[in-house]
């Protein structure tokens, strides 16, 4: 398979993405490294490849790849990879930090060791987060971050990440894609796989919670899987610059946090059952009576309260933390690249998930 593009984790969400991408704009060959605990589990997700990737017999080849294990490319033969997306990663926000450490720092790290050993390599993607600059406040530029501190130990992790590929691995040819919150599959507001985003906002819908932790002046940046992997698609081409690129709407597009949230129950009051429920929009809590409510639930060990603000605390650090993020490399090496258009995709999102009732049905909710 020479020419080869290995796709790590591609059988998770934006792995998925990326590899339809890739195989319907280039003519490469494509490894899948798919997590896989055993010969049985790796023959079924070879069969979902087979069926997913129907259009392009001969072109994948699945392989078992574990990150948190030692060498865990063995099945490949490095000199036939060209290109390497690496998007395989724990994305939760409440991920513990040992777990973050294993597959977020120490995984990437395995990446880039057999990224090393590519003798034919020209590039190599590492998807991160925008979140990487944790506790920066600010405009925040597409170049290497100093540690200012997390609200998470995702955030942490994948900082740490980017540490080692700038530093011990800044020999290969690596660029860093930082991204937004994925929000939806594409423009429609399709959702398939949900997230804080989604899961905070049916706390907001079926009355569960009614507070906001945050500044609602701070800038909220959403994106989809689609404008992601169009991204991955343009600068993995050998035309693309190497670099820092912050994958998002520009600041003058990135919307605050209060018109995500009016947005939002803009699509919950056009509902007859939310209307007739009468629930209020939420009120804006400072961080230290959020620091304080959430403290107080797990003392007096309330479950129902401690699941709801268990939702929405691993993130809540940054919605009082406001940033925003720099796109002129992006920009630069995408000339004529458009990002959602944020709000508009917040309401087709938002209308989604009350028309689904958070994916419970695919009808139209009574």
């Amino acid at each position: 398979m020479t020419g080869a593009t290995m796709v790590t984790g591609a059988d998770g969400y934006l792995g998925r993405r990326v590899v339809s991408t890739l195989l319907a704009r280039t003519d490469d060959p494509l490894v899948l490294a798919v997590r896989a605990a055993d010969d049985t589990e790796l023959a079924t997700k070879r069969e979902w490849a087979a069926t997913a990737f129907d259009a392009a017999p001969g072109r994948i080849r699945v392989v078992a790849a574990d990150l948190r294990q030692p060498k865990p490319f063995v099945d490949v033969d490095p000199a036939t990879v060209r290109r390497i997306v690496h998007t395989a990663a724990i994305t939760r926000f409440n991920v513990d930090r040992d777990s973050a450490r294993q597959v977020n720092l120490e995984g990437t790290a395995a990446v880039c060791d057999f990224a090393a050993t590519c003798v034919n390599l020209d590039r190599y993607l590492v998807l991160s987060t925008l979140y990487v600059s944790g506790r920066h406040e600010g405009p925040v530029a597409e170049h290497r971050l100093d540690d200012r501190g997390f609200v998470n130990h995702y955030e942490w992790s994948k900082w740490a990440a980017e540490e080692r590929v700038f530093g011990e691995y800044a020999h290969l040819p690596v660029s860093v894609l930082r991204l937004p919150t994925v929000i939806a599959d594409d423009d429609s507001g399709r959702v398939t796989q949900y997230n804080a985003f989604h899961h905070t906002l049916r706390l907001f819908f079926y009355g569960l919670l009614g507070l906001v932790p945050g500044n609602p002046a701070t800038p909220l940046s959403v994106t989809t899987a689609a404008f992601v992997s169009d991204a991955v698609a343009h600068l993995l081409d050998d035309r693309a610059p190497r670099g820092v690129f912050h994958v998002c709407a520009d600041p003058d597009d990135t919307p605050a946090l209060g018109a995500v949230i009016d947005a939002a129950f803009a699509v919950f009051e056009s509902d007859d059952w939310f209307r007739r429920r009468r629930i209020l929009r939420p009120i804006y809590c400072d961080e230290p009576a959020f620091d304080r409510l959430t403290s107080a639930a797990r003392s007096m060990r309330q479950a129902v309260l401690s699941d709801v603000l268990g939702t929405v605390a691993p993130f809540g650090g940054q919605l009082y933390r406001p940033k925003t993020f720099q796109t002129d490399a992006l920009r630069s090496a995408w000339p004529g690249c458009a990002a959602p258009k944020s709000i508009p995709l917040v309401t087709s999102t938002v209308s989604h998930l009350v028309r689904t009732r958070w994916g419970k049905t695919q009808q139209e909710a009574p």
